[in-house]
């Protein structure tokens, strides 16, 4: 499982606390220092079922800037968004190596990854 992480985040950190109490493998990815292309965002926005405004943090002050809120849902658009701007990306992204993802922010959400990788 490759988690797409920051480490300021703490929704990130008890993410990897839960991964690492059910004892799975994972590698960090600090999605800030190593960006994700255009191709990965795609696929793991196909993986999660989402489109790319789903994942976007729109309350941050940078989405505010660059006026998000009221921006056409053009799928290429905002993927151009997320790869330009990955501070943008809502965290954690958990991705399995099978193509199932997950946004780990919740405890449910959590508990499917670690019921997935088990």
């Amino acid at each position: 499982m490759e988690v797409w992480y920051n480490p300021s985040c703490s929704k990130c950190r008890i993410a990897t606390e839960a991964l690492d109490e059910a004892g799975v493998t994972y590698t960090l990815r600090r999605y800030l220092d190593d960006p994700p292309t255009a191709a990965e965002i795609e696929q793991a926005l196909d993986a999660l079922s989402l489109q790319p405004w789903d994942i976007t943090r729109l309350g941050e002050p940078l989405a505010k800037e660059l006026g998000l809120a009221d921006r056409p849902h053009d799928r290429a658009d905002w993927i151009d968004v997320l790869t330009t701007h990955p501070q943008l990306i809502q965290r954690p992204i958990l991705l399995a190596s099978d193509g199932t993802a997950y946004v780990g922010r919740t405890p449910d959400a959590l508990d499917r990854a670690v019921e997935h990788e088990r």
